[in-house]
């Protein structure tokens, strides 16, 4: 903006010194003299202000999305975006979300968007995917720009909740999600993250029950013909417990269960097990059979998959488990 106004400046001044100069009244302006004396025709100034001026007006349209790798120039094939819980920043590499994330930039198709905020930024992840969305950048939201939306969200306890307050928020202007995945969800106490809006395609809770903190176990969604509960998985550390790195003693102390659903490998491979089949298919798991095995899920046997099981066989009791 700056150079601009200091073309504008300069042409302005370089037009007014010439004008002045002309004795003649009427008298028809050809040329501008420039600093060391040379003319310079008038015509190509103004077609070299001209070009400035257009260069300036589409850089927004060449920019790459910070952080995303996405071109703003049309939608994102996908939007994955990812929450932090608790008071860390988003680019903590021991951090569950920002491990999936960095893995899902290099796995996703091209053309994808892949960000992680901290969960007290939710307002700047719901305008940042209303811009990537809108393709002409005219500040408005058409069906059309609507309906290419495929967003994807996950996140861990704070952030987790995050994930269901912004599907809510994109609910009010009527836009998609594809799919919702929730770890050891904990609301604030003016939060309720515990029902997904109809928007939402499918949705997928893992919590564990142990310590101070620890995870919401049931979700159930705003309307069961629009959004399926692909179930509500139950970890449990004390049977097998999961070494961390990189936590506080603070976490490790008081919070020992809840950090632990953060950075259990075993958690974070089927959510970006279910990270990957949505973005692959697009339109969510088509597959007929056992549940898990749709999922891409794979769970020990200490693990406890029953209630995720009930859920899928009040849907379709003739199905066969495990």
């Amino acid at each position: 903006m700056g150079a601009a106004l200091g073309l504008s400046r300069f042409l302005s001044n370089r037009w007014s010194a010439g004008c002045e100069n002309s004795a003649q009244p009427g008298f028809r302006l050809k040329h501008l003299t420039n600093s060391e004396g040379l003319r310079v025709p008038v015509f190509t100034r103004f077609r070299f202000s001209v070009a400035v001026l257009a260069a300036f007006l589409m850089m927004p349209l060449f920019s790459v999305a910070a952080d995303g790798g996405a071109s703003a120039l049309s939608t994102p094939r996908y939007i994955v975006v990812g929450f932090v819980g608790g008071f860390v920043r988003r680019d903590n590499p021991n951090q569950g979300p920002v491990k999936l994330a960095a893995k899902a930039r290099l796995d996703l198709p091209k053309n994808s968007y892949v960000r992680v905020f901290e969960n007290r930024h939710r307002k700047a992840a719901y305008k940042t995917i209303l811009r990537l969305l809108d393709r002409d950048h005219d500040g408005i939201l058409s069906n059309e720009e609507k309906a290419q939306a495929r967003i994807i969200l996950f996140g861990h306890s704070w952030g987790a909740s995050s994930v269901v307050l912004l599907a809510r928020e994109l609910d009010r202007l009527g836009i998609p999600v594809l799919l919702t995945v929730q770890v050891d969800s904990v609301a604030k106490p003016w939060q309720h993250d515990g029902v997904i809006p109809d928007n939402v395609e499918a949705a997928v809770n893992f919590y564990q029950p142990h310590g101070f903190i620890h995870g919401r176990s049931m979700i159930e969604a705003a309307d069961a013909t629009k959004t399926d509960i692909l179930g509500n998985y139950r970890f449990d550390y004390h049977a097998t417990p999961v070494k961390c790195q990189g936590k506080s003693w603070f976490d490790r102390t008081f919070t020992r269960d809840h950090v632990q659903s953060d950075c259990d490998p075993q958690i974070w491979s089927q959510v970006e097990n279910l990270v990957r089949r949505y973005a692959g298919a697009g339109t969510g798991i088509l597959a007929a059979g056992p549940i898990s095995e749709n999922l891409g899920i794979t769970l020990p046997a200490s693990h406890d998959q029953d209630v995720f099981e009930e859920a899928a066989r009040a849907k379709d009791p003739n199905a066969e488990y495990r």
